[in-house]
C-alpha cells in the first residue's frame, strides 16, 4: 500500500508487521518517533501479542532484549548515538550469545561536542561488536531491510542493526510502499529459536569460558558472520520475488560497468551521488556509484566485483578513525589489493553538514588530491584555532573557540 509518511512511522509499521513479541525502548533523538509509534500500536491493540517494556536507559533496553530473546521471544529495540555507546557491553553479549535481536540505529554523530545531527560515527564505532550491519539508502529501503533483518537474524541466530540516517531519513516524509501482513507472514516464518531458556528443560546460557575454548567460540561467531554473506543475497532475491521490488543485498552498482571512476558510499547520500554521476556522464565523464548495503560482514568479493574495473575509487564516508583515516576505505583497499586502482578517502557530512551536488562535482572533476580529504573543510577556521593553541597554553576549549570565530566572521 502506497502511503506518504514519515520515515520513523514507516519503520514502526514495518517492524509491527514482523510481529515482535517484546519491544524494549528508551527514547533518544532521532529514533524516538519509531518507538513512540510502536508504543501506540501496542497500547492500541494493533500489535499483539507484544509486551512493550519501558526501561531506564539504553543499556537496560538491550539487556531486557537479551533476556527476552534468550527466553524465545522475537525482540526489537532502537537507539542512536550516545545511546548505542551506552549499550556497548550488551552489544557484545547479544552477539556472543547468538541472540537474533533486531535494532534500528538512527545514525547520529557522537559527542563531545554535543551534536544531534547525522553521520555514521555511532554504528561505525561498533563495527567489531559482532552485529550484522545493514545501511538504508531511502525510507523504502529502511522498511524493506527491517523485514529482511528479522529473517536474517533468525536464520543465523545473530543480531542485526538496520542503520538509517537520522533526520535525513527518520524525519523525512516520502511515499512508501508498505507491504501487507500476508506478504510479511509469507516471507518471515514464526520465530523458532536455536536456543531457549525453558523451565522444563533447564540450561545455562552465557557460561564462563576460559582459554581452552574461547578462541573457538569467537571463531564460530566469525563463521556465522561469513555465512551472512551467502544468506543476504538469497534473502534479497526471495524478497524481490515476494514483494515485487529489489532491495538489500551486499553492494549494488549504478552505471559502473564502464566507469573509470566509481564512488562508493553508504546511506542516503547515495541519491545525491547518483544525480551527480548522471550530470557528469552528460559532460563525458565515465563515472559510477556503488552503494554498500552490507557493511558487516564486509563483502570483500562482491565489492571487488563491482569496483574491479575502475582505475579510481573514491570512498565517501560519514565517519572516520581519528589518527588513521577512512574506516570503509580500509576495507575497500583490502578488497582491491593487487588490482592497481587508486583508492581515495573523502570524509563528508560529519555532524549533519550538507553534502551538496556542487561540492561533489568540484571534488570529482578535480579529483581528490590526497589519500584523505575532508569535503568542504574550513581551512581558515582550523588555522585560526591552531594559531591560538600555539600562542597560549590555556587556549580554551576548541569547540567553543570555533563557534566564537564563526560568529566573528573568521
Amino acid at each position: 500500500m502506497l502511503r506518504q509518511m514519515e520515515g520513523s512511522q514507516a519503520v514502526a509499521e514495518a517492524v509491527a508487521l514482523c510481529r515482535p513479541e517484546v519491544i524494549c525502548a528508551y527514547p533518544i533523538s532521532p529514533q524516538t518517533h519509531i518507538v513512540e509509534a510502536l508504543s501506540r500500536l501496542v497500547t492500541g491493540g494493533r500489535l499483539k501479542p507484544c509486551e512493550y517494556v519501558n526501561v531506564e536507559s539504553e543499556f537496560a533496553a538491550l539487556s531486557a532484549c537479551i533476556g527476552a530473546s534468550a527466553a524465545g521471544a522475537r525482540t526489537y529495540t532502537a537507539t542512536a548515538s550516545q545511546g548505542l555507546l551506552y549499550m556497548t557491553e550488551a552489544l557484545y553479549n547479544a552477539s556472543g550469545l547468538g541472540l537474533p535481536v533486531v535494532m534500528t540505529v538512527a545514525n547520529r554523530a557522537i559527542g563531545a561536542p554535543i551534536n544531534i545531527w547525522n553521520d555514521h560515527s555511532d554504528s561505525m564505532s561498533q563495527r567489531d561488536s559482532g552485529w550484522i550491519q545493514l545501511y538504508a539508502e531511502s525510507n523504502q529501503e529502511a522498511v524493506d531491510l527491517h523485514v529482511q533483518a528479522f529473517a536474517l537474524a533468525e536464520e543465523l541466530s545473530l543480531p542485526v542493526m538496520v542503520c538509517m540516517d537520522g533526520f535525513v531519513l527518520t524525519h523525512a516524509f516520502e511515499r512508501v510502499d508498505l507491504p501487507s501482513q500476508e506478504q510479511v507472514d509469507a516471507f518471515l516464518p514464526p520465530y523458532e529459536p536455536r536456543q531457549v531458556l525453558d523451565p522444563d528443560d533447564p540450561v545455562s546460557i552465557g557460561a564462563m569460558v576460559g582459554p581452552e575454548a574461547f578462541t573457538e567460540v569467537r571463531y564460530l561467531g566469525h563463521l556465522r558472520q561469513l555465512a551472512a554473506l551467502e544468506r543476504i543475497p538469497h534473502l534479497a532475491a526471495r524478497f524481490e520475488r515476494g514483494f515485487g521490488r529489489a532491495c538489500g543485498g551486499l553492494v549494488r552498482g549504478y552505471r559502473t560497468e564502464d566507469a573509470d571512476t566509481i564512488v562508493l558510499a553508504l546511506g542516503s547520500v547515495l541519491g545525491t551521488l547518483k544525480d551527480v554521476a548522471d550530470e557528469l556522464r552528460q559532460d563525458g565523464m565515465r563515472i559510477g556509484v556503488a552503494g554498500l548495503t552490507t557493511f558487516r560482514p564486509f563483502p570483500l568479493h562482491a565489492v571487488r566485483k563491482v569496483l574491479g574495473r575502475a582505475r579510481r575509487v573514491v570512498v565517501l564516508e560519514r565517519a572516520f578513525s581519528l589518527g588513521a583515516g577512512g574506516i570503509v576505505a580500509a576495507e575497500v583497499r583490502s578488497a582491491l589489493a593487487g588490482n592497481g586502482a587508486d583508492v581515495f578517502t573523502v570524509v563528508a557530512g560529519l555532524g549533519g553538514r550538507a553534502v551538496t551536488k556542487a561540492s561533489l562535482r568540484l571534488l570529482l572533476t578535480g579529483g581528490p588530491g590526497e589519500p584523505l580529504t575532508f569535503l568542504d573543510l574550513n581551512q581558515d577556521l582550523v588555522a585560526g584555532e591552531l594559531r591560538r593553541a600555539g600562542r597560549a597554553r590555556r587556549s580554551g576549549p576548541p569547540a567553543e573557540n570555533l563557534l566564537r570565530d564563526l560568529a566573528g566572521g573568521v
